[in-house]
C-alpha cells in the first residue's frame, strides 16, 4: 500500500508494432514530410505482411476515406498515425481493408487495416509505413526503442509523461 502511495509513479507508456517486419530511422523514410519530422516522432516499419493492428489502447479518431492511414488517440493522450505506404493515397483505397471506423474503441492487437503489399509495389508505390506520435510537446519524450527486425506487439517507441 504505501508503495502505491509514495513509491516512484511510471510515467512512461510504450507503443508496440502494429506491422510485422523492420524498423528503420523516421530520417530514412524517403519522403521528405515524414523524414523531416515535420508530422511527428516515429519511426518507419518495411513490413512483413499486409496486416496493421493497434499499436495501442484507445479510440480511432481518423480512418482516411482511401484506407491507406488510420490515427488513434491512445488511452495515455498520444495522437498515433499509421500510415501504409507512400503516396498511397493515390490508390483511393484499392487494395486497402479497413476493419475500423471512426469512434470505435480498440485495444493492443486488435485488427486496424489489411493491405495488398504485392499489389501496391506493383503499381509502382514503396510501402514503407511510418508510426508517429503527431503530438509529442505534449510528453516529456518520445523515442524509438530500437532498429531492425520487429513483430506485431515489440515495443518501438518509448512515450514519457510530463
Amino acid at each position: 500500500m504505501f508503495k502505491k502511495l509514495f513509491g516512484k509513479k511510471d510515467n512512461s507508456c510504450k507503443l508496440v508494432s502494429p506491422i510485422n517486419g523492420e524498423t528503420i530511422a523516421i530520417e530514412e523514410v524517403n519522403d521528405p514530410t515524414f523524414a523531416s519530422g515535420m508530422l511527428g516522432k516515429g519511426v518507419g516499419i518495411k513490413p512483413a505482411e499486409g496486416r496493421v493492428v493497434a499499436p495501442v489502447a484507445g479510440e480511432i479518431t481518423i480512418m482516411f476515406p482511401t484506407k491507406h492511414a488510420v490515427s488513434i488517440l491512445s488511452e495515455d493522450g498520444a495522437e498515433i498515425l499509421i500510415h501504409i505506404g507512400l503516396d498511397t493515397v493515390n490508390l483511393q483505397g484499392q487494395h486497402f481493408t479497413s476493419h475500423v471506423e471512426v469512434g470505435q474503441k480498440v485495444n493492443v492487437g486488435n485488427l486496424l487495416v489489411e493491405f495488398d503489399m504485392e499489389k501496391i509495389k506493383e503499381a509502382g508505390y514503396d510501402v514503407t509505413s511510418p508510426v508517429l506520435v503527431c503530438n509529442p510537446d505534449s510528453f516529456e519524450s518520445v523515442e524509438p526503442t530500437e532498429y531492425g527486425p520487429v513483430s506485431i506487439g515489440d515495443e518501438i517507441i518509448k512515450i514519457t509523461k510530463k
